[in-house]
């Protein structure tokens, strides 16, 4: 194979991400995107992408791209027989879930996630325990043993909507500790909180927000609902991955900082050329674990599939399929 053909081959796939890719690093991602195509349609797969994805593979092979509320949804559609995630392994498990006569492939299975990892079943029972018939409404970034023990799933895209549809006055909400502070000062019902973190998220300060407007006077700031209450409070606008997204498109902010992980703003970024980002980010180690040789070698192998023990998935399913429900 000539390498100049194969570049020649991958250029519009290139002109899409060229604002983010330099041309020096093109050849590294081309040869390896071109065989993930091929063997997609050998496979009959299809690439489930999140927005901490980066371009090459965000741009250049995924088939649906989104925030992780937007993943669960499409995840159900797939009418291929093959699911490759490329996020991280919390949502291969809500993939496998709302498919389990599929098989679902996570190109690292060490892909983790603070959040998921800073809580257990068994921690979820003792919550129950401790505030007995107080609903559980857990954040989708959370292992399948702790949706099969509770009532009912949100992201951070419909979090306030999860709580209040369940005319309750109290609710637990697991495990991310900011998202509940953030989702409490909003609505009246009472919220009891888990001291679980995203890594990404809770290093940013409102300390830092302040210098960002100091030395960019009229920048627009964006946050995501996962950092601590005193950054949302400093910021123009707080929303998941795909509420920046459609900010950014719709208010076309002449300069713009998205307060959440690095590649969401190189993402977003080119599909919008006009708007200056001012990248602040911070990188998160899971997803970045996923990378285009391996979607290849996921795809070559079939390896790593997600298995989920059937009567767990069925109950874990439940609290997803009632967070989809809500609208």
């Amino acid at each position: 194979m000539s390498a100049t053909a194969l570049l020649e081959r991958t250029a519009p796939l290139y002109d899409r991400v060229r604002s983010v890719i330099p041309p020096i690093e093109w050849p590294v991602f081309a040869e390896d995107i071109e065989a993930i195509l091929a063997l997609k349609r050998q496979r009959d797969a299809v690439i489930l992408a999140h927005n901490y994805m980066t371009p090459e593979i965000f741009h250049c092979v995924a088939d649906i791209v989104g925030d992780s509320l937007a993943l669960a949804r499409e995840a159900m559609k797939v009418d291929a027989k093959v699911i490759v995630l490329a996020g991280v392994h919390f949502m291969a498990e809500t993939a496998k879930m709302l498919n389990p006569a599929k098989t679902v492939l996570i190109p690292d299975s060490r892909a983790g996630c603070s959040l998921a990892e800073s809580i257990t079943a068994a921690d979820v029972r003792l919550m129950r325990e401790r505030h007995p018939g107080v609903p559980v409404v857990t954040y989708v970034n959370s292992s399948a043993a702790v949706k099969a023990e509770s009532d009912i799933c949100c992201t951070s895209a419909n979090a306030k909507k999860i709580v209040e549809s369940l005319g309750v006055d109290r609710v637990i909400m697991l495990p991310d500790e900011y998202l509940a502070q953030n989702v409490a000062a909003q609505t009246h019902v009472k919220i009891i909180a888990w001291a679980g973190h995203c890594e990404v998220h809770e290093r940013f300060t409102a300390a830092e927000v302040r210098a960002l407007r100091t030395d960019y006077p009229g920048v627009t700031i964006l946050a995501h609902p996962e950092c601590p209450p005193e950054v949302v409070a400093e910021a123009d606008y707080i929303g998941s991955t795909a509420d920046m997204s459609g900010y950014v498109g719709r208010e076309k902010p002449a300069r713009v900082v998205l307060l959440t992980e690095c590649s969401m703003a190189d993402n977003v970024s080119v599909n919008h050329p006009d708007v200056d980002f001012v990248r602040p980010c911070n990188l998160c180690p899971h997803m970045k674990r996923i990378t285009l040789p391996k979607i290849r070698q996921a795809l070559e192998t079939m390896q790593e599939e997600v298995t989920i023990d059937p009567a767990l998935a069925e109950r874990a399913r439940r609290s997803v399929e009632r967070m989809l429900a809500v609208r």
